[in-house]
């Protein structure tokens, strides 16, 4: 017979205290407050340097074209999976590299419209935020929107957005009410809406175009200004990357007016699309090579 001799050494058992155990814990939330504020700190001190890197937002392509064509920015097919619809559009302009970003044209369900609405947003930004990864100093989500006669607006209206929030995500329970509402506040730019003659307000998101009386008591509650249907989501993915970010919006119909929405959205669409074009460059102008104290 053969004897068999375990040379493996016996496992060392540690005694878990309660002691110990806070100890560890302490020691995680001490690693877990410094490496936050530092990363406070280091967004704290960005804030203060020139903007050279920026991203613009535009759902539609009909609505990114012209301003594509205006700073000549050249399409960049290897920025976004190729699984995706979506289209980026990159170049320089006053030392600032420039990409706009689209959402493509829908495939998945064979429309073949523009991808409108928070899924293709949200993930649109994302992608676009963690490609450059880390390097974008600011975000702008452009494009048309619904605007408020109780708030003042009028058809054709350039505003830039003070914050985002939802008015379709109803979570009547305790905690989720507030996550639904999703409020996010907007980068300053009180000075730079001065310059461009712009009003601030709310923008208020969801994904329909038209609107129901739960829509509007929500929309009351968030105080908006303007309606969207992709902005909150934008936002959103702003704040997962600690990214900077404002919308600026033109209003092609009035969401508490008397007309149909749709129709007025229409009617409207060229007007607004021409605002936003003459509006656009001017912000670019405007933002590159400014701190963000100076907007």
């Amino acid at each position: 017979t053969k004897t068999s001799i375990n040379l493996s050494p016996e496992p060392t058992k540690i005694k878990i205290t309660p002691m110990f155990f806070n100890y560890c814990l302490t020691y995680v939330t001490l690693i877990a407050i410094i490496s936050s504020s530092k990363l406070r700190l280091v967004k704290s001190l960005s804030m203060g340097e020139p903007i050279k890197n920026v991203v613009i937002a535009i759902a539609m392509e009909a609505e990114a074209a012209p301003f594509v064509k205006h700073l000549s920015l050249e399409s960049d097919d290897t920025f976004f999976p190729a699984t995706t619809p979506f289209q980026a559009f990159r170049g320089q302009y006053k030392n600032c590299d420039v990409t706009v970003v689209t959402n493509g044209k829908d495939d998945v369900y064979g429309t073949g419209v523009d991808n409108v609405g928070t899924v293709p947003a949200a993930m649109a930004a994302f992608l676009a935020l963690n490609k450059l990864d880390g390097k974008a100093d600011l975000l702008i989500n452009a494009g048309t929107c619904g605007g408020f006669k109780r708030k003042g607006a009028e058809i054709g209206d350039v505003y830039l957005t003070t914050a985002a929030a939802n008015h379709d995500r109803r979570i009547p329970i305790p905690d989720f009410t507030s996550y639904g509402i999703g409020k996010i506040e907007s980068s300053n730019v009180s000075n730079l809406a001065s310059e461009i003659n712009a009003k601030l307000g709310i923008c208020t998101t969801s994904n329909s175009l038209d609107n129901n009386d739960d829509d509007d008591t929500l929309m009351v509650q968030n105080d908006a200004s303007v309606k969207d249907m992709e902005a909150a989501a934008i936002a959103w993915s702003c704040k997962l990357t600690g990214t900077p970010h404002f919308g600026i919006k033109v209003v092609t119909d009035i969401v508490d007016g008397d007309q149909p929405t749709q129709d007025e959205f229409m009617e409207n669409l060229g007007t607004a699309a021409k605002s936003l074009q003459e509006s656009l460059p001017k912000v670019i102008e405007y933002v590159c090579g400014r701190s963000h104290e100076e907007l």
